[in-house]
C-alpha cells in the first residue's frame, strides 16, 4: 500500500509539473498558431501618376496645340510654330531643368521602390522565421506527448535541460517583441523624415527655379547693356576714326598744296630774278670801285643753295643765334648776304644792315624784299670803306670759298673797318667733324678748303680781335641718325657739329 501511495504521489506531482509547463507555454504563445508578420508599405502609385503627368508636360513644351483645318488656322499654326522656334533658345534651359527634375523624381521613385522591396523582403524573412517558429511549435505540440512521456521517465534528469532550452527561447521571443516595437517607432520616424525631406526638396526645387529665372533675367539685361555699350563704343570709335582719317586727308592735302605752292613760288621767283637780272641791271647800284662783273655762273647757284643749303625759313631760324651779338650795333655789313635772311633779322631787330654778294640774282632777291644790297666783291668793297666805319661784320659760309692765301687779307680788312668793340662773326664748315667730308663740304664745287678753328682763331688774334668765342653748330647726329650708335665721347670728338662760328671783338 505504501508503494502504491508513493507512486500515486509521484504521478500527481508529475501531472502538476506538466500542467504548469503547459500554462507557461500558453501564457507566452497564445493561440494555436503564430500569425505572419506583415509591414504595410507606402503606396507609390500617386507619385508615379504625377511623374507621368509631368513627363507629358515636359514633352509638350515647345509643341503647338492642333487646330482645325483652314487658311486662318494654318496661318495661326505657322505663327505659333515660328514663335515656338524663336523662343526655343529661351526655354531650352528650362526644358533641361524640367527633364533633370523628372530624372530626379524618377531616381527618388526608384529609391522608394528599392526601400519597399527591402521592407517586403524584411517582412518576408520575418514571416519565414515566424513560420519556422510556428512549425517548430507544431512539431513541439505534436511531440508534446512524447516529451511528457520522456519527462515522466526521466523528469529529474531532463528538467534542467528543458529549462535551459526554454529560457534562451524565451529571451529570443522577447527580443523579437522588442524589435517589433522598435521597428514600429523607426517606421513612424522614417515616414516623418521622408515627408519632411519631400517638402524641403519641393521647396528647394521651387527656389532653384526662381533663382534660375532671376539669374536668366539678369544675364539677359547685362547682355543687352553690354551689347548696347559695345555698339555705342563702336559708333564712337567709327566716328573718331572717320574724323582722324578726314583730318589726315585734309592735312596731307594741305601739305601737298603747300609743297606745290612752294615749288610754283620758287619757279616764279627764279623767273622774276632772271628777268630782273637780264633787263633791270641798272636798278642794282654798283660801287664805282668795283671790278668788272664776272662771267655768268655755269649753273643756277640760287637753285643750288635752295636745294642743298635749305630754304629761307631754315636758314633764318639757324641765324637767329647771332642776333644778340649785333643788337647794340649801329652799322652792320653782311658779306655774302645771299637771299637776305640775316638782313631780314637785322631789320626786324631795328639794326641798320646792308649786304654784298657776287650773285646778281641773290642781290635782286634782296632788293625785291626792300633790303639794302649790292653786287660787289668783298676785297675792293672793304678797301673802299673808311676805317672804323662799321659796328659789326657778319659772314656765313663764305670764307671757305676764298683762296687760302687771301683769307688773312680778308680778316685784316674786316678788322680794320670795325670800330673799337665791333663784332666780327665768321661761320664756316667744321673740319673737325669728319662727316662734312662725306656729305656737305665737297658737294659745293666752289669750295676751296676747310679752315680749322685753331687757324681761324690765330688769324683773328693776329689782326687785333679778342674775346674770341667758338660755337659748334648743326650736330651731325641730327642729319645722320646712325651716328647715335657711336660712343658719345668719340662722336663728340670726330663727329660733332657740321659747322662752327668764330666770334671776336676789336680790341683797339
Amino acid at each position: 500500500m505504501g508503494g502504491e501511495d508513493g507512486g500515486d504521489i509521484r504521478a500527481e506531482e508529475l501531472a502538476a509539473v506538466i500542467q504548469e509547463i503547459r500554462g507557461r507555454v500558453r501564457a507566452r504563445y497564445p493561440g494555436t498558431s503564430i500569425s505572419p508578420y506583415q509591414i504595410p508599405l507606402p503606396d507609390l502609385m500617386p507619385l508615379l501618376h504625377a511623374r507621368d503627368a509631368a513627363e507629358a508636360k515636359v514633352a509638350a513644351i515647345g509643341s503647338v496645340n492642333p487646330r482645325a483645318g483652314g487658311a486662318l488656322n494654318a496661318f495661326i499654326q505657322f505663327v505659333k510654330k515660328t514663335v515656338a522656334r524663336a523662343l526655343d533658345w529661351h526655354v531650352r534651359e528650362q526644358v533641361d531643368f524640367n527633364r533633370n527634375t523628372i530624372l530626379c523624381v524618377q531616381a527618388t521613385l526608384e529609391a522608394l521602390g528599392d526601400m519597399n522591396r527591402t521592407l517586403a523582403l524584411f517582412a518576408e524573412r520575418m514571416n519565414a522565421e515566424m513560420e519556422t517558429v510556428r512549425v517548430e511549435r507544431e512539431q513541439e505540440r505534436a511531440n508534446s506527448a512524447a516529451i511528457l512521456a520522456e519527462l515522466r521517465r526521466d523528469f529529474a534528469v531532463r528538467l534542467d535541460q528543458f529549462e535551459r532550452v526554454i529560457d534562451p527561447l524565451s529571451s529570443q521571443i522577447e527580443e523579437l517583441k522588442d524589435m517589433r516595437a522598435h521597428w514600429v517607432e523607426w517606421r513612424q520616424a522614417w515616414e516623418g523624415k521622408l515627408a519632411t525631406n519631400e517638402i524641403q526638396f519641393l521647396r528647394s526645387v521651387a527656389d532653384l527655379q526662381g533663382a534660375f529665372q532671376h539669374r536668366a533675367t539678369l544675364m539677359e539685361a547685362n547682355f543687352r547693356d553690354i551689347v548696347k555699350s559695345q555698339h555705342a563704343d563702336y559708333l564712337g570709335a567709327l566716328d573718331r576714326s572717320g574724323d582722324a582719317l578726314q583730318k589726315l586727308l585734309w592735312g596731307e592735302m594741305a601739305k601737298s598744296r603747300l609743297e606745290f605752292e612752294k615749288l610754283i613760288h620758287l619757279e616764279l621767283r627764279l623767273i622774276r630774278q632772271r628777268r630782273a637780272a637780264a633787263g633791270e641791271t641798272q636798278a642794282v647800284p654798283v660801287s664805282a670801285a668795283a671790278p668788272p662783273l664776272a662771267t655768268s655762273e655755269a649753273f643756277d647757284y640760287g637753285h643750288f643753295a635752295e636745294r642743298f643749303r635749305g630754304g629761307e625759313e631754315y636758314v633764318r631760324d639757324r641765324q637767329k643765334f647771332y642776333v644778340p651779338y649785333f643788337a647794340a650795333c649801329g652799322e652792320v655789313l653782311d658779306i655774302g648776304c645771299g637771299r637776305g635772311e640775316f638782313l631780314e633779322l637785322m631789320r626786324a631787330a631795328g639794326v641798320h644792315a646792308r649786304g654784298i654778294d657776287l650773285s646778281r640774282e641773290s642781290v635782286a632777291v634782296c632788293v625785291g624784299k626792300g633790303l639794302e644790297a649790292e653786287e660787289q666783291d668783298l676785297f675792293p668793297y672793304l678797301e673802299s670803306l673808311p676805317d672804323s666805319s662799321l659796328d659789326g661784320i657778319f659772314s656765313s659760309q663764305v670764307i671757305e670759298h676764298i683762296k687760302p692765301d687771301r683769307l688773312p687779307e680778308m680778316i685784316r680788312l674786316a678788322a680794320s673797318k670795325l670800330a673799337r668793340g665791333g663784332v666780327l662773326v665768321l661761320e664756316t664748315p667744321n673740319p673737325a667733324c669728319l662727316a662734312i667730308f662725306a656729305t656737305h663740304f665737297y658737294l659745293d664745287p666752289t669750295h676751296h678748303r676747310p679752315i680749322p678753328q685753331a687757324l681761324l682763331r690765330f688769324y683773328m688774334e693776329e689782326f687785333g680781335l679778342g674775346g674770341l668765342e667758338a660755337h659748334t653748330l648743326s650736330p651731325a647726329v641730327d642729319s645722320i641718325p646712325s651716328l647715335a650708335s657711336i660712343p658719345e665721347d668719340f662722336r663728340e670728338a670726330f663727329f660733332g657739329g657740321l659747322d662752327y662760328a668764330m666770334i671776336g671783338r676789336k680790341l683797339a
